[in-house]
């Protein structure tokens, strides 16, 4: 077979997706913070980048100042605006796109959503040492108890044996045991446990409970109580029920892990990306800008690209590189703020009714929808309501949280948001009669009574991300 070689012509279609395509994409996924440190990252690194900084009160001076000075007739032009770039009118992507701005009272906003003041929690060792050097003044006590406390896990137990803590054994062989015993005295009560066992009967003991049958459960049938199957441990104590069934009570007011109330995972404070506010009868949409930088180009920068015959072309071409990096920024800022209105404000659109009164009137919802009703792709849809929150009258929620499928009815009529549904078992099992507590079944029962069709298994989903165990283990004697 012979070689050879020939050239030919094909045309074909590809999609290349640019870096600013990639950094406006990017920037509609970011939350509030995020786009913040990005844009401080630009102002550092693009040096054509300005952060604006000009209060209202000269905003509001200005057009009166241009009126006076037209007025008193022209004036002379700056030498370095004598030039206009003829290959490039940078001024048309310097607009101020402010049509999604809303000026809204600052101190309406700061009711909508109060910020706390942080401050940094206690941790665990810093309780128990202060209440330590209360306790005893043994300094060889104070040693063994503070190499205690330091080998404490997050959740307060001691997982280090005593004998594995030091070389030499101490003058007094009982140290390591009393400094056990005094720590474990401390609050939070159960600490310094070695299992959830010796945890739980330590909080009996310092509340001075006899609770001999709680006792009894905890040392010997602790892997059972999971289950909560009150019959079967009453029929194996040969006790009544509901002498199991108050046990169990007092078992779980008990904490099984004493040192998490003092966490050392940083509290996250969520912040709103945007606000819906009611006004009289209707609901306005407000972006949170707060610490957002306003940016615009520098004016020495661009007096540099209209004194085109002055500067060196290697200057002009990376002044010129800056120019379009630094505006395509602010485009796609001011898009990705626009887009965001655009989506909350067809979010209210949807779901006016749960603004107004509250779950019970979700209505189900697809990014489809939104993205039909404000002419955007679904994908944009999806990207802008990534990661982000809206403050509403009826709380914080993620702004996925509004987009959830419909559970069909059983006459056909309207779906029901799956929110909604999940709602009412919720209700359902809030209400039931402890003694006869609802079984999953009889919940689809109720639930097809009201015109909704559901599957028991639908029904077990929703009570599992309720958090609430089955009707066995909710049943009171």
């Amino acid at each position: 077979m012979a070689l050879e070689a020939k050239l030919s012509l094909r045309q074909t279609q590809r999609m290349i997706m640019t870096q600013s395509l990639q950094q406006a994409i990017g920037l509609l996924q970011l939350n509030r913070m995020e786009l913040i440190q990005t844009v401080r990252q630009e102002l550092e690194e693009n040096p054509l980048l300005e952060e604006e900084l000009v209060e209202a009160a000269e905003e509001a001076e200005e057009p009166a100042a241009k009126t006076e000075a037209a007025a008193e007739g022209p004036t002379e032009a700056p030498p370095e605006s004598e030039d206009r770039l003829s290959e490039t009118d940078w001024e048309a992507y310097l607009q101020d796109a402010s049509d999604y701005r809303r000026e809204f009272p600052r101190e309406e906003l700061e009711r909508a959503a109060p910020e706390d003041t942080m401050t940094r929690p206690r941790s665990l060792a810093d309780h128990l040492t202060f209440q330590l050097y209360l306790s005893t003044s043994d300094p060889d006590l104070q040693h063994w108890a503070n190499l205690i406390i330091g080998n404490l896990d997050e959740n307060g137990y001691l997982t280090v044996p005593l004998e594995q803590w030091s070389e030499a054994p101490p003058s007094d062989p009982t140290l390591p045991e009393r400094a056990l015993r005094l720590v474990q005295s401390l609050d939070p009560l159960g600490v310094a446990a070695r299992d959830l066992r010796e945890c739980l009967l330590l909080q009996l003991d310092a509340l001075g409970v006899e609770a001999r049958l709680a006792r009894c459960l905890i040392t010997d049938h602790l892997a059972e109580l999971e289950h909560r199957n009150v019959a079967r441990l009453a029929d194996r104590l040969k006790v009544p029920p509901r002498d199991v069934q108050t046990a169990l009570e007092l078992i779980g007011s008990l904490e099984p892990k004493p040192g998490r109330t003092f966490s050392t995972e940083e509290p996250r404070y969520i912040t709103p990306d945007v606000y819906i506010v009611k006004l009289d009868d209707r609901f306005v949409v407000v972006l949170n800008e707060d610490g957002l930088p306003r940016l615009r180009v520098s004016g020495y920068y661009r007096a540099i690209l209209s004194r085109r015959s002055q500067n060196s072309k290697e200057t002009r071409e990376y002044v010129e590189g800056k120019m379009r990096s630094a505006l395509w920024l602010i485009r796609s800022i001011e898009q990705r703020q626009r887009t965001l209105y655009k989506v909350t404000e067809s979010i209210v659109k949807f779901q006016r009714e749960f603004l107004e009164r509250g779950i019970s009137t979700m209505r189900p919802l697809t990014l489809k929808e939104v993205a039909e009703d404000i002419n955007m792709h679904e994908s944009t849809v999806s990207r802008v309501t990534t990661n982000k929150y809206v403050h509403t009258p009826q709380g914080l929620f993620e702004l996925k949280y509004f987009f959830h499928r419909g559970v069909p009815a059983t006459d056909g009529g309207a779906t029901v948001s799956s929110l909604t549904v999940k709602d009412i078992v919720r209700r359902l099992l809030t209400q039931e009669d402890q003694g006869k507590p609802l079984s999953d079944q009889k919940i689809v029962e109720i639930l097809q009574q009201q015109g909704i069709e559901i599957a028991r298994r639908t029904v077990a989903k929703y009570r599992s991300q309720l958090r609430i165990p089955s009707s066995s283990k909710r049943r009171r004697y």
